[in-house]
């Protein structure tokens, strides 16, 4: 069976800087931000939500369908994506725009600034679910243009498709009426700490009556220390997976995201989709760039 991903492909531009964005930024002085910072390495990526998580499902043994929008620059990224067996039926080409694009800047605690350009993702709303889902078993909306992430989750209920909403840095995008649609819609939510206060904020919940919405799981990730799981307004930690080294955050919860899909469609129960989801976000952050790192299915005991 497969899985939908409905998200971003973009080009991600990788820099490290080697010190702490809080020793350069003056809190008192915010009103005139004027900040440069010398980035000695710089790498170009293929990226984005649903390239990253495609990548990971595929690595498992998933069948990953994608649905994105490339520009007339993202021959190369389709290449790539039909090179490791994933199904790019449903990947639209803009020859108006480019691929989206995000310059990523990391400090040494981990910290990540991100200035991102959208474009072809803006007319991913092109794209249209199929009615009849076919071999479809669930999807997840990730982020992607306004407008997509919209018509897609009506199009994913009307088809009966059971899907994840992970609102990531496309949240901001959306007013408490609109995520609470979504949430509606959804038959699970995944967010990190930071993105579930703001979740919460806008539509003047608290996690314990937004996880009794209808949900059968709402998933906090919270970096090294695991994930919470929240049923029925009631929260269970899992515990994270040690690193084998600390390199490079992008993408983690992207890989995260693909272990919690794997298990989903295979019908695990929720607590052994989490674990498989710690253990590769610990596997990708070991690893520069979050398309780098080789998925082992035997190494992770499936």
């Amino acid at each position: 069976m497969s899985v939908l991903i409905c998200g971003s492909l973009a080009f991600d531009s990788i820099a490290t800087f080697p010190g702490r964005f809080a020793q350069q930024i003056l809190p008192d002085q915010l009103h005139i931000l004027n900040v440069s910072f010398l980035v000695p390495s710089l790498r170009r990526e293929f990226g984005g939500t649903a390239g990253n998580i495609a990548y990971n499902l595929k690595g498992l043994g998933g069948e990953p369908l994608v649905m994105a929008a490339l520009g007339s620059d993202g021959d190369g990224y389709r290449a790539r994506l039909q090179g490791l067996g994933v199904d790019t039926r449903h990947v639209l080409t803009v020859p108006e725009a480019y691929t989206a694009q995000a310059n990523i800047i990391t400090d040494e605690d981990n910290n990540q600034i991100t200035a991102f350009h959208p474009g072809a993702m803006q007319f991913a709303d092109r794209n249209v679910v199929p009615a009849d889902k076919g071999d479809i078993a669930l999807a997840i909306l990730a982020p992607d243009g306004r407008d997509a992430m919209i018509s897609h989750a009506e199009q994913l209920a009307a088809a009966g498709i059971p899907f994840v909403f992970d609102p990531g840095q496309g949240l901001p995008m959306f007013n408490g009426d609109e995520l609470r649609r979504f949430v509606e819609l959804a038959t699970w939510v995944t967010v990190n700490d930071y993105e579930a206060r703001m979740l919460c904020d806008r539509m003047g919940v608290d996690l314990a009556a937004l996880s009794r919405m209808s949900l059968r799981g709402l998933v906090v990730t919270l970096a090294s220390e695991g994930c919470e799981l929240w049923v029925d307004g009631q929260a269970t930690r899992y515990a994270g997976v040690t690193a084998a080294a600390v390199l490079d955050p992008t993408g983690c919860g992207d890989a995260f995201r693909a272990g919690l899909l794997y298990g989903l469609e295979r019908g695990w129960a929720l607590p052994r989709c989490l674990a498989l989801g710690n253990q590769l976000g610990a596997l990708k952050i070991a690893s520069h760039g979050p398309q780098n790192h080789t998925v082992d299915p035997a190494v992770l005991g499936l």
